[in-house]
């Protein structure tokens, strides 16, 4: 280096090279975890050059933060840039190895088909067709914020759908394919609250008349489990994968400590959902008149009619027995769960207490009880000491 250069003080991240042409000015960076030297053009090297060395450094690590740094456009001539092409995996490819590391996790039994369905789901979504084709290093946070808020969805959906995607950038990051993840530059909970759709599910009970004429519409090998189902409020599963051994008429309970979900029987996701369920006169007696169709053997108690078989699946369960039920019944379809809603509602209005609710339902607090069947709780209702235990009220 000549004295003048050497009397120019230089910012950080630049430096001058002696080169065989003569002196460069270079400058340093760091993106996807990696040191990067680069010479910038030949130029004659005084306090403008350096300047402008200084400043252009300072605009690649601002677009490396913000994630819309491109090095081929800075570097074109770079082997670095030529390089790195390959590893800038496309987001689409790196979704398709996510679903098969769930589907791997299921066949380790250490993630439940049901969810690797809606994991594999959202990845094959139309909206997920947004990032197929765009680099994993190219995803920004503002690209992620304005295609979060248009999507006119409730806050669950968006909430679900987000996962695969979430789990491909954090192994990006991890493998240093990306200098950031760009979720961790969003206020992920804020925006789906501005923005999501709020849930058009209502809580519809069905009346003491409308489930008076569901009963009477019932065939006799439907009568029992539809009238089990109103005296007890059980999650469709639950119901579904109830046992012989898990009823014990002595204490009038059901022990509810098996769930089904899409065809496979798999323990409550919560403590709170392993419950003892009380038993009314109504309950009871549906169990007896069940025995003739299902013979208490250890199997379960709740056969498909058509069939013989127990139920698989929700769906099988909507299809071929409650839509048909409503119909011949002659009131308005509402969705199977709607017997939960309608079993907890009774209780309520009836005066139970909402702590006692909670567990019958298996809540791990009373919370979701307040807050889904708020109109029909007292509102002088006070939380005791010791929540009584009694038996739920009539169908």
């Amino acid at each position: 280096m000549g004295g003048k250069t050497s009397a120019i003080e230089l910012p950080t991240g630049v430096t001058i090279r002696d080169q065989a042409t003569g002196p460069r000015i270079q400058i340093a960076f760091s993106w996807m975890g990696k040191q990067c030297r680069e010479l910038l053009p030949p130029a004659p090297i005084n306090k403008g050059s350096i300047q402008y060395a200084s400043n252009l450094r300072s605009e690649i690590r601002r677009k490396i933060t913000d994630g819309t740094f491109k090095y081929g456009d800075y570097f074109p001539e770079s082997p670095r840039a030529a390089m790195v092409r390959p590893n800038q995996q496309r987001v689409g490819v790196l979704l398709e190895r996510q679903r098969d590391t769930y589907e791997r996790q299921v066949k380790n039994g250490k993630l439940s088909p049901s969810t690797f369905a809606g994991y594999a789901k959202a990845i094959s979504s139309e909206r997920m067709r947004r990032w197929r084709n765009v680099r994993v290093n190219e995803v920004t946070p503002s690209d992620l914020r304005d295609w979060i808020s248009g999507i006119e969805c409730t806050s669950k959906f968006i909430r679900n759908l987000m996962i695969p995607l979430r789990s491909v950038l954090e192994d990006a990051l991890n493998d240093g394919l990306i200098e950031f993840n760009p979720f961790e530059r969003i206020a992920l909970g804020k925006l789906i609250r501005q923005t999501a759709k709020a849930s058009d599910y209502v809580i519809d009970p069905y009346s003491a008349e409308e489930r008076m004429k569901l009963l009477s519409a019932c065939r006799a090998d439907e009568r029992p489990m539809v009238q089990f189902w109103f005296a007890t409020g059980l999650r469709p599963g639950e119901l579904q994968a109830l046992s012989w051994p898990d009823i014990d008429l002595k204490a009038k309970v059901a022990k509810i400590t098996q769930n089904q979900v899409a065809g496979v029987i798999k323990a409550p996701k919560t403590a709170a959902g392993r419950r003892e369920v009380d038993l009314n006169k109504a309950a009871t007696e549906a169990l007896n008149a069940q025995r003739a169709l299902s013979p208490d053997g250890g199997g379960r108690i709740w056969l498909n009619p058509s069939t013989r078989e127990p139920w698989t699946t929700d769906a099988q369960l909507r299809k071929t027995l409650w839509q048909p039920l409503c119909k011949r019944a002659g009131i308005k379809y509402r969705n199977p769960y709607q017997v939960r809603h309608t079993y907890a509602s009774v209780l309520l209005t009836a005066g139970h207490n909402p702590w006692y609710v909670a567990a019958q339902l298996g809540h791990e607090d009373v919370e979701m009880v307040f807050r889904t069947y708020g109109k029909f709780i007292r509102e002088d209702y006070q939380k005791p000491k010791t929540p009584p235990k009694t038996a739920s009220g009539s169908v």
